[in-house]
C-alpha cells in the first residue's frame, strides 16, 4: 500500500497534469472556476483518504457515518477554498508528519496558513484588500509579496475598483491561488518595473471606452 508522500505526490501530479491540458485560463470564464473547483473536491477527498490510511481507528471513530462524513468534507471545502490545491495537500502532509492525532479543521487551517507564511505570502482575503487598496501606480507601491501585485494586475484594476466585492473577490481569489502555487513550486515573481510599465501606457480610455471596457469584462467573468 503506497504511503501518505507516494498518495500525495501523485494527487498533485494529477492536478498539475489536468492544469496544464486545459484549453481555458483560469479565472477568466464559468468553466474555468468549475475545474478550480474540482480539483478542490479531489484535493478534500485525496485528504480524507490520508487521514483514513494514517489514522485508521481515530478515523472511523471520528466520522462512523457515511452522511455525516459528506457534510464535514463540505465543510471542509467551504474552509479551505482560499488555499491553493498544492497548499491543502501540503498542509495535510505536514499535519501527518508532525501529529499521532486526527487534524481538526481548525489545525489544518493552521498547516495551510503557516505553509503560506513561510514563503512570505498573506491569506488570500488579506492580499485582496491590499490589492483593493493599492494607490497607483501600483507598480511603484510596496507589496507583502509580488503575487498579491500580480493576482490584482490579472484581475484588471479597473475591474477591481469599479465592482462589489461579491463580483471581484472569486476573480481576484483564483488568480492569487495560481500565483501562490506557483511560488510554492519553487517560482520567484517579481512587481515589473515602474519605468517598464510607463514606456507600455496606452492613451486613457474615455468615459464610453471605460464603459465598453467594464461591460466586455463582465461578460468575460460571467456576470
Amino acid at each position: 500500500m503506497p504511503d501518505s508522500r507516494d498518495l500525495i505526490k501523485q494527487v498533485a501530479q494529477e492536478i498539475e497534469a489536468s492544469r496544464t491540458t486545459s484549453p481555458t485560463p483560469h479565472g477568466q470564464t464559468e468553466s474555468a472556476r468549475k475545474v478550480a473547483t474540482e480539483a478542490h473536491v479531489e484535493a478534500i477527498n485525496q485528504v480524507f483518504a490520508l487521514f483514513r490510511l494514517n489514522y485508521h481507528n481515530q478515523y472511523y471513530a471520528a466520522f462512523p457515518d457515511a452522511e455525516q462524513l459528506k457534510q464535514i468534507k463540505k465543510l471542509w471545502l467551504e474552509s479551505l477554498a482560499d488555499y491553493p490545491v498544492e497548499q491543502i495537500l501540503k498542509g495535510a502532509k505536514h499535519a501527518i508528519e508532525h501529529s499521532e492525532y486526527l487534524p481538526t479543521l481548525n489545525r489544518m487551517l493552521e498547516c495551510c496558513q503557516q505553509g503560506l507564511a513561510d514563503f512570505g505570502l498573506p491569506a488570500a482575503h488579506d492580499a485582496y484588500v491590499e490589492a483593493c487598496q493599492a494607490p497607483s501606480p501600483r507598480s511603484a507601491q510596496r507589496w507583502s509579496h509580488p503575487a498579491v501585485y500580480l493576482a490584482g494586475r490579472d484581475s484588471d484594476w479597473f475591474f477591481l475598483a469599479n465592482n462589489t466585492e461579491r463580483n471581484t473577490w472569486p476573480v481576484f481569489k483564483e488568480h492569487y491561488q495560481q500565483y501562490c502555487a506557483r511560488v510554492l513550486r519553487g517560482e520567484s515573481l517579481e512587481v515589473p518595473a515602474p519605468e517598464a510599465l510607463e514606456k507600455q501606457a496606452a492613451e486613457p480610455l474615455s468615459p464610453e471606452e471605460q464603459l465598453t471596457e467594464l461591460e466586455k469584462l463582465k461578460a468575460k467573468v460571467g456576470f
